[in-house]
């Protein structure tokens, strides 16, 4: 894995697939912003619940200049079977290999999942509020299940303004510090 980003490092340079077979770069979303958010797997109901919080906010982020960017360490069969089916309007990306994951720096740790799901009633917690949502706790198959969550804001000259590496499996940058990111000219 290389090193983890920090705010001023230039947002390396990716080219990938969508879910929707459209060609991915980076280098394309130059003159806007981008928030681009790596998750732990396509059936992980709190990354539904993250995607299905993204959608909600997305026209807005995108009239003011910001796109969303979405990978999962995922099958692209599995990204269709599972987060595909609530129809993002930004690329939702299957990286199974993880090499844009490992490009980003994005850590596997199982002692954070562990750490994660050791906290008293944090099962319940996430049950209630991905349920709550209409997600379901379910199992993907051959996913990474010790991926961490990571998302980087990164603005229209490529340059990363917010690297957000999480802490546990349930940590994710504050929709306070994304909106304060897309408010800034």
């Amino acid at each position: 894995m290389t090193d983890q980003f920090q705010s001023g490092d230039i947002a390396p340079f990716f080219q990938v697939e969508d879910q929707k077979d459209q060609s991915v770069s980076l280098e394309t979303y130059r003159g806007r912003k981008v928030l681009l958010a790596f998750f732990r797997n396509s059936a992980c109901a709190l990354c539904n619940l993250r995607v299905h919080q993204f959608i909600q906010r997305y026209a807005s982020w995108q009239q003011q200049g910001m796109d969303v960017i979405a990978f999962f360490e995922s099958p692209e069969a599995n990204l269709h079977k599972y987060v595909g089916q609530q129809d993002a309007p930004f690329p939702l990306i299957a990286d199974p290999e993880a090499r844009i994951y490992e490009l980003y720096g994005v850590e596997t740790s199982e002692a954070k999942v562990q750490a994660t799901l050791s906290q008293p009633g944090i099962h319940e917690e996430i049950a209630a509020r991905v349920e709550a949502a209409g997600f379901k706790l379910m199992p993907e198959a051959g996913s990474n299940f010790n991926r961490i969550p990571a998302e980087f804001l990164i603005d229209e000259n490529g340059m990363i303004r917010v690297a957000y590496y999480g802490e546990f499996i349930t940590d994710h940058l504050p929709f306070e510090t994304i909106d304060q990111f897309v408010a800034d000219h």
